[in-house]
């Protein structure tokens, strides 16, 4: 059975091209009477509503606030910026059979077990970070299912505690299998975390995590994430008086992952090929973040990076990290030899890796 939301006509003081999903603990009737917003076209003036409560809610508002304060103590950033959570491919970097071979010794894998070494990758992930009046917004593009392992590394080390969003690429595991991890947020830090997401994926997430979208499923007592799902589309939208506009891109043939603009910045994860109509989109790029799984050749879904170069050199950014590396992709080897070509061509590429922080302006 499908869950659907009520959804009613008022003006919204930010536009927004969204479809607003919030779960219930009710059953519906799918489709009768029922009606999902939709712009292709512009700014949606739809705003969601909640049809029911938790019956043991808390008063978050005040929780919220509290921790909001908290975090802000812990750490305050004077600009906004990027902090890379994670820069590898969905198995993650180092492999455990490259580690437990005892017939070839696997270099990257090697030093990626030794602590600190910028070859470990977990789940690509980016967590944007921009202050205001009422505090540090943070926003998470994608939780992958090491998302609990980069958030232990890297939110204590940088005083981040509060998740204001997430916006998801695409719907594989690497970019949708820590959703059930956002469940210590929702249940010790605030109410609830909207999550910004195609529709394509959204159905994906009513298979593979059908106890986060219908709750009324849980055993009574039990806790999971509270999310709020929101369907965007191919046109802009706004989160947190941020705007995002999609980057459409081909992740295999026939699968549409999305990229997303925010600012001057170009974040694209996952892709094999970029579509004509998404170039546009990519035009006075100050920073492209680019997918780059291995150095030598692409794979049927993924740039590798003779590919990505090409791509640099064709959208023309001022500045380019690369991510997604597998273990094949030594951090300093291959950083080496990106510095020769800022000497013979001009291009300022690197790759990235977890921890990065990286100010921004927008």
């Amino acid at each position: 059975m499908v869950l659907f939301l009520g959804i009613i006509a008022r003006p919204r003081p930010t536009p927004s091209s969204l479809t607003y999903i919030t779960r219930s603990t009710r059953r519906f009737s799918p489709m009768k009477n029922t009606s999902v917003a939709v712009s292709r076209h512009g700014f949606s003036a739809f705003q969601h509503i909640r049809v029911s409560l938790r019956s043991d809610s808390r008063n978050y508002s005040t929780v919220r606030a509290s921790t909001a304060t908290q975090a802000a103590s812990l750490m305050s950033i004077e600009q906004p910026e990027i902090l890379f959570l994670g820069t590898g491919t969905s198995e993650g970097i180092p492999r455990v059979s490259c580690l437990t071979n005892p017939i070839n010794t696997c270099p990257v894998c090697s030093k990626a077990a030794e602590p600190g070494n910028k070859n470990r990758r977990l789940n690509t992930s980016l967590l944007i970070r921009f202050p205001r009046p009422s505090g540090i917004c943070n926003i998470l593009i994608d939780a992958g299912k090491f998302f609990y392992h980069s958030a232990l590394k890297w939110f204590p080390t940088f005083g981040i505690r509060t998740i204001d969003a997430v916006i998801i690429t695409h719907s594989h595991a690497d970019a949708i299998g820590g959703l059930d991890d956002l469940r210590d947020w929702t249940n010790n830090v605030q109410p609830n975390i909207p999550i910004y997401v195609a529709k394509r994926d959204f159905e994906v997430m009513k298979k593979t995590h059908y106890y986060l979208v219908d709750t009324s499923v849980i055993i009574p007592g039990a806790a999971v994430s509270e999310l709020q799902f929101n369907i965007i589309h191919e046109d802009p939208f706004v989160v947190h008086d941020l705007k995002f506009t999609p980057l459409p891109v081909w992740h295999g043939t026939g699968y549409r992952s999305l990229g997303f603009r925010f600012g001057n910045i170009c974040y694209i994860s996952d892709v094999s090929e970029i579509p004509d109509e998404t170039y546009t989109l990519l035009e006075d790029c100050e920073l492209l973040i680019l997918d780059a799984l291995r150095p030598d050749r692409s794979s049927s879904t993924h740039f590798g990076l003779p590919r990505a170069l090409e791509e640099v050199r064709k959208i023309q950014p001022k500045r380019t990290l690369f991510t997604g590396m597998m273990h094949l992709m030594d951090h300093e080897k291959v950083n080496e030899r990106l510095l020769g070509l800022k000497e013979s061509e001009g291009i300022d590429v690197q790759l990235s890796h977890d921890g990065l922080r990286v100010p921004i302006s927008l």
